[in-house]
C-alpha cells in the first residue's frame, strides 16, 4: 500500500523536534539544568525522560511491548547529564530510534496492534499517543527556555504583533497543497 499517512506523521514529528532544537540553540547547559522548584523538571530531565520513552516505545515497535523491561523510568527524572553536548546526543539518539521505526512502516501497518504495558493499541493509536506526549514535554521545554531567556528569546512561531504580516505573506502565494513546516 502506498504511504500517504506515514510521511505526514513524520512531518509532524519533525516540527516538534525542530521546536526543541531551536530552544536548545538559545540555552546554555546551566539553563538546561534549571527547575523552578523541587517538584518540577529541568529541561535536561525532560529530555532524559523523552529519550527513555522514545527508546522504549520505538525499539522493535511492531514486535515488542512498548514498555521495555530494561527501561528504568524513575531514573529518567534524575539529572545526570554532564554537559549540553551529552544532552543533545541523547536527544538525537531518541529521535533516531523514532525515525528508524517510522521509516520501517507503511500505511497498511497502521491497523496492526502493538502493546504498551500489555494494553493493545492500533499502530495509529500508539503513534497518536506519542504525538500527544512529546509535544506536551517540548512545550514545557520551550516555555522554560522562554522564561530563562526573557526578552532576548527568539520566537519559535509567529512573534507577537507579527500575525498580520505573516498572514499577508502566506496569502500572497497561490493556493496549493503543502505542509506548514515546509519553509521552517
Amino acid at each position: 500500500m502506498k504511504n500517504i499517512y506515514i510521511p505526514a506523521i513524520k512531518k509532524q514529528f519533525d516540527y516538534y523536534k525542530l521546536v526543541g532544537d531551536k530552544t536548545f540553540e538559545q540555552l546554555s547547559f546551566q539553563d538546561m539544568q534549571w527547575a523552578p522548584n523541587e517538584t518540577s523538571n529541568s529541561i535536561s530531565v525532560l529530555v532524559k525522560h523523552m529519550v527513555g520513552n522514545m527508546l522504549s516505545r520505538w525499539t522493535n515497535f511492531l514486535t515488542e511491548d512498548g514498555e521495555k523491561n530494561w527501561r528504568h523510568r524513575d531514573l529518567e527524572f534524575e539529572q545526570t547529564y554532564i554537559n549540553k553536548k551529552e544532552i543533545i546526543a541523547a536527544w538525537e539518539n531518541g529521535w533516531s530510534c523514532l525515525y528508524n521505526a517510522l521509516n520501517s512502516l507503511n500505511d497498511s501497518d497502521l491497523n496492526k496492534t502493538v502493546y504498551i504495558r500489555n494494553e493493545g493499541h492500533l499502530v495509529s493509536e500508539a503513534i497518536f499517543r506519542q504525538l500527544g506526549h512529546y509535544p506536551y514535554h517540548i512545550g514545557q521545554i520551550a516555555y522554560i527556555g522562554k522564561l530563562l531567556i526573557g526578552n532576548d528569546w527568539v520566537s519559535l512561531s509567529i512573534p507577537k504583533g507579527k500575525s498580520t504580516s505573516f498572514n499577508k505573506q502566506k496569502f500572497s502565494k497561490e493556493k496549493g497543497r503543502r505542509h506548514f513546516t515546509d519553509n521552517l
